[in-house]
């Protein structure tokens, strides 16, 4: 069968699978506090799987993905693949991750990856058609990548250090989605997914946006605590970030009007876990 790199690259989700292997390569490199060329096989086994389990949700929701304006384009609602190559292309990157994480790490990474599948596709997929509030638990799926890039590299899977970086990643995932019904809301609603937007109004869904964001930003500033070694100068760099975050989602929340800059307040989410993951792997490094 022919695959285009872009049919393959939008099926896999690239950029969200690329963001999930970052924060396993962060929880690896948090315990470790080193870089080598094991790191590539982690990278390798990370990506495949989030490339699989995402891959499996597009086949999960490829009907409703079709009514969508957002997703109407992905391989499946335009019959670039059918249904059958779908299924053995997601099946082939999830048994082929799993492998490499076992072979490589041993059982628990490989658990806990397919633990993450069965929670994402068993569980978190299927509820979406149920609950608004989905994505709470949905998000511990953002969480246990940091888990397996930790155990791969020798971590105890319940140590205080990566469960707050879990708890972290975790509680980020839900203003994150959130912001994703200011703009696309009404799509999902169209194609019969239950939405918060109807729990809270526009102005009532900002301040429960900004609640959440602050619940991440003091998760972000005990995690210094349970690191390896204090660092006032670290502590001072997370916390003068954390300002900023708190700041730019203040104006947020309460500015008068109920629109909000889609654009710079999802991009200012994003860049704040993306900075706060350097900062943690650089702290580890150097």
């Amino acid at each position: 069968m022919q695959i285009s790199i872009k049919a393959l690259k939008s099926f896999i989700k690239y950029n969200v699978s690329v963001a999930v292997t970052f924060t396993a390569i962060t929880g690896y490199i948090v315990y470790a506090q080193s870089i080598n060329l094991e790191i590539l096989t982690l990278v390798l086994g990370v990506f495949l799987l989030a490339g699989g389990s995402s891959s499996l949700n597009e086949v999960q929701e490829y009907k409703y993905d079709a009514l969508m304006e957002r997703t109407k384009n992905r391989p499946l609602p335009t019959g670039e693949f059918t249904l059958k190559q779908a299924i053995v292309i997601s099946s082939f990157f999830i048994l082929s991750g799993t492998l490499v994480l076992y072979v490589q790490f041993g059982i628990i990474p490989a658990l806990l990856g397919l633990f993450n599948i069965f929670w994402y596709n068993g569980l978190y997929t299927p509820y979406k058609r149920i609950s608004a509030f989905a994505v709470v638990p949905g998000s511990l799926v953002g969480a246990v990548p940091a888990f397996i890039g930790w155990t791969a590299a020798g971590g105890y899977v319940f140590d205080a250090t990566i469960v707050f970086i879990g708890l972290f990643l975790f509680i980020w995932q839900v203003p994150h989605f959130w912001l994703l019904m200011f703009k696309y809301g009404t799509q999902y609603e169209g194609a019969g997914f239950p939405t918060i937007n109807h729990v809270f109004s526009k102005f009532g869904l900002k301040k429960v946006i900004f609640v959440w964001v602050l619940c991440t930003s003091f998760i972000a500033l005990i995690i210094p605590l349970f690191l390896s070694q204090l660092s006032f100068w670290f502590f001072l760099m997370v916390f003068t970030l954390n300002l900023i975050f708190i700041g730019l989602f203040a104006k947020l929340a309460f500015n008068t009007t109920e629109e909000i800059n889609f654009r710079k307040s999802f991009i200012g989410i994003n860049i704040y876990m993306m900075f706060f993951m350097l900062m943690l792997i650089g702290f580890h490094l150097f």
